[in-house]
């Protein structure tokens, strides 16, 4: 299996450069930003194919009305409300669902707010406010994964309180260019596990790419992820306690600097980088079963700077994967290198899965 393309916008050097670089607007999965800059799709990031567009990074073909519910809905109001636009065939469509965490998440552009989402989106309706996913937390059953589509948080809430929907189309491994989520299980809105048959939630779906056996490869201290490509120092922490953003950057420098493992590529993970590491599935830590990496703590940097607020920068949670930001000043969270890129190289074009792309009769 080849390895999934994940944006790389970083390079071992000067703080300011490794700021720099982790700022660029690219998406989480699909390519680089360079890669579009240079030509794989220069015209535009999606296709417009009546009232849906469809990403070509991704694969997944979304309404272009972001508001098409007109108001909020509960957790399990938004499933129904997804399955009566199959039974009515919205749009000339039966194929819809309610977007998984990493579907949704897919959408956004860490450098943008209000909505956070590419600069040639298509979209109208945009709330900037949370829109649900399919996913349940493993850790809290009764509440469900939202994002935040002004500013690009991912938390989880109650399955009953109410939050923007936006339908998706598009699921298998053939034609998503999304990672699983991991979650294999279905919850009902008071967290009981409930049967999967025709809920329309992730645990049902499991739309995207099959995660590969092994998913991991031990290579002495590190570690490869045979889904993306990327190298993890199996050690997940380089610090004995948290540390402030730029001590966190000073870390990788002392790492490059000493050839760790005899690598001088390491880097503070981009926010999509760390999050593609975490198992809806599992919790404390929200890391794939059996994964082989050892001090995993609870919360960690990324290199990626809030474009709300650059005095903050993006965290990662690791007991149960929400993402949200640290201040940079303090002295909150902790560092795990990676190293190396995904296997597609810049400047290449990422491939973009071919189906059919109207309505069917």
């Amino acid at each position: 299996m080849e390895p999934l393309s994940l944006p790389v916008r970083t390079k071992a050097g000067a703080f300011a450069e490794h700021a720099r670089l982790a700022d660029e607007d690219a998406p989480c999965y699909g390519g680089t930003w360079k890669e579009h800059m240079k030509g794989a799709h220069p015209e535009s990031l999606f296709d417009l194919i009546g009232h849906t567009a469809r990403d070509r990074r991704t694969g997944l073909s979304w309404h272009t009305d972001a508001g098409s519910t007109g108001f909020p809905l509960t957790w399990q109001e938004a499933l129904d409300y997804v399955s009566r636009m199959n039974r009515d065939r919205i749009l000339g469509y039966s194929d819809w669902h309610l977007p998984n965490r990493r579907e949704l998440f897919s959408l956004v552009s860490h450098s943008r707010t209000n909505p956070c989402l590419p600069a040639d989106h298509p979209f109208t309706g945009v709330f900037p406010g949370y829109y649900w996913t399919s996913t349940t937390c493993a850790r809290l059953t009764g509440e469900a994964w939202y994002v935040h589509l002004g500013g690009a948080r991912v938390h989880r809430g109650m399955k009953h309180a109410s939050h923007m929907v936006w339908p998706v189309r598009g699921g298998g491994p053939e034609r998503v260019l999304v990672p699983r989520t991991g979650q294999g299980l279905c919850y009902g809105p008071f967290g009981q596990i409930t049967s999967c048959e025709g809920s329309g939630q992730d645990g049902a779906l499991k739309v995207g790419i099959p995660w590969p056996e092994p998913r991991f490869l031990e290579k002495g201290e590190t570690v490869r992820d045979n889904l993306t490509g990327l190298t993890w120092k199996r050690g997940a922490t380089c610090t004995e306690q948290p540390v402030d953003w730029k001590a966190a950057l000073e870390t990788i420098e002392r790492l490059n600097a000493g050839s760790t493992h005899g690598r001088r590529d390491w880097r503070l993970p981009t926010v999509c980088e760390l999050e593609s590491l975490t198992d809806m599935g599992a919790h404390s830590p929200a890391l794939p079963g059996g994964h082989p990496f050892e001090e995993v703590k609870n919360w960690y940097w990324t290199c990626t700077t809030s474009a709300y607020e650059p005095r903050y920068a993006w965290a990662l949670y690791m007991v149960d994967g929400a993402v949200g930001v640290g201040f940079k000043a303090q002295a909150e969270f902790f560092v795990w290198a990676v190293a190396g890129t995904s296997s597609f190289t810049a400047g290449r074009a990422f491939p973009v899965p071919s189906f059919a792309s109207t309505p069917t009769s």
